[in-house]
């Protein structure tokens, strides 16, 4: 084979792998989408308000908290579970600290156990939604507004559901272009002790 056949070749390979970066890009958000509207693979619905009807019928919702590898944050649930009646609205709240001396971005991938529970689990309002930008050594409180849907029991493969885990894994981000460029001393340069791993061990 030429030199000239062989640099077309690999031009053509490029354009392959090319193609195939910006399709498997394309299909997170389409398949992100499908995800939210079916329920499918655990994923939790996302609702304007909650239903109008509250069942005496409750089910307890456990919370999880995961972080990525590559990920420097500490991140963990402030309350291990709550039991609340079906259509009723439940807060809770999670916690993330970035220990670095940078600021750093994160975005929240969100799932339900079991698979069946997913399309019944309805989010008004959650962090998980946007981006969120910790400066350094920041630590916020962030809020997930939820209902269990009374649809639930007509599911035969859902009503018997007495507990449900909402879990959250935490990923870096890219940083917004407008981020300020703030940085700090290392907590040892400064003298302070940085607080323990948040994650609550299950």
């Amino acid at each position: 084979m030429t030199t000239s056949a062989n640099a077309r070749l690999a031009w053509k390979l490029a354009a392959v792998v090319v193609v195939m970066v910006a399709l498997s890009f394309a299909a997170v958000p389409f398949y992100s989408w499908f995800c939210r509207t079916t329920g499918y693979g655990g994923t939790p619905s996302v609702a304007e308000a909650a239903p109008d009807t509250i069942l005496d019928r409750q089910v307890t919702v456990r919370f999880d908290a995961n972080v990525a590898p590559t990920m420097p944050w500490h991140f963990r649930p402030m309350q291990r579970e709550m039991t609340i009646r079906l259509g009723e609205t439940g807060l809770a709240f999670y916690e993330a600290y970035n220990p670095t001396n940078h600021p750093v971005a994160g975005q929240a991938a969100f799932n339900v156990a079991p698979d069946s529970a997913g399309k019944y689990f309805d989010k008004i309002a959650c962090f998980c939604f946007n981006l969120q930008v910790l400066g350094p050594g920041e630590r916020v409180e962030m809020p997930v507004t939820f209902f269990v849907d009374p649809e639930m029991l007509k599911d035969s493969d859902a009503a018997r559901l007495k507990a449900i885990t909402l879990s959250y894994t935490m990923f870096p981000a890219v940083l917004p272009e407008d981020t300020p460029a703030l940085t700090i001393a290392p907590a040892s340069a400064a003298g302070i002790v940085s607080p323990p791993d948040l994650t609550i061990e299950h």
